[in-house]
């Protein structure tokens, strides 16, 4: 049997799914992140040699990471887990599985996965954007992840926040070395702390507090919504993606989907409206699926 094995490599959590030739999802097993550059590269070894002993089968392996690998030097760079950076991670982790690897961007992952089979199939172009510890993106067009020149194609999360207002400029430092990137505005920590202060950093009950009545929760996702409004705006603007996925824990919350397409009408140049937002299909394991399709052009 002819396996695809996917790792998504992420600040929290590391996960690995086995796909079957149909595409099934034969596996899927998550554990702890380690910290270090060393502990890395070991647990998703464990994690691929786990798989393929109780599969009884060897695969292809594609890895998604938080960052990209430089073409020119071969070292990881732009990773927010920032033990990566530097590195050369395909090589090393080639060296520790026996075989090629395939490593690209997390949202180039999710993307990839979307357009296979998620909220993006059908479409001929379509963007997929990660709101969660992070924020990123990645593009299909007609079926095939667009990485650029550089591999910082989508590298939406580190353009700045369009359309400031005077309270917000120049906005806060990135950990890129800039102000205002939008993964300031809108990953999930900058939510909590908007809504918090400084310190909160865990989102995920802002949407039911806000329903429940509380005020700060309520004004915090308003001011988010907007953001991301005018940040997806800009990216209409410069692209016109038939469609646009959300993945990452912030793309559960419901209210993005009614309140932002409107918000985004008054940025979007002429009368060209119509915006065509979408959760994705795959959750949190659009990633993990997106990797083990790397090889799927082989």
């Amino acid at each position: 049997m002819t396996i695809r094995l996917g790792v998504d490599l992420g600040g929290t959590k590391t996960e690995i799914a086995a796909l079957g030739p149909d595409g099934g999802v034969l596996l899927r097993r998550r554990r702890p992140t380690g910290t270090g550059y060393e502990a890395l590269v070991n647990t998703i070894a464990a994690l691929v040699a786990e798989a393929e002993a109780e599969l009884g089968a060897r695969g292809t392996v594609g890895v998604g990471i938080p960052g990209s690998i430089n073409p020119r030097t071969g070292l990881v760079r732009n990773a927010n887990s920032q033990a990566l950076n530097g590195r050369p991670f395909d090589r090393d982790l080639e060296a520790a599985l026996g075989r090629p690897v395939r490593v690209t961007n997390d949202a180039n992952c999710l993307v990839t996965s979307e357009a296979a089979d998620g909220a993006g199939a059908g479409h001929r172009t379509v963007f997929a954007a990660i709101l969660g510890t992070g924020v990123g993106g990645g593009w299909v067009v007609d079926g095939r992840p667009l990485e650029g020149l550089n591999r910082v194609s989508g590298e939406w999360g580190h353009t700045p926040l369009p359309w400031m207002r005077p309270e917000e400029f120049p906005g806060p430092r990135c950990w890129c070395g800039l102000h205002g990137c939008l993964e300031t505005f809108l990953c999930g920590p900058a939510l909590a702390a908007d809504a918090d202060g400084p310190g909160a950093r865990d989102a995920s009950g802002l949407e039911a507090r806000a329903a429940s009545g509380d005020p700060a929760a309520a004004a915090a996702l308003d001011r988010y919504a907007d953001r991301l409004a005018r940040a997806l705006a800009a990216l209409v603007n410069l692209m016109d993606p038939d469609v646009i996925v959300l993945g990452g824990g912030i793309s559960n919350f419901a209210r993005l989907y009614t309140a932002v397409p409107g918000l985004m009408a008054p940025y979007i140049f002429g009368d060209a409206k119509a915006v065509n937002l979408v959760r994705a299909r795959h959750g949190d394991s659009s990633g993990v699926f997106g990797a083990a399709r790397l090889w799927d052009s082989a």
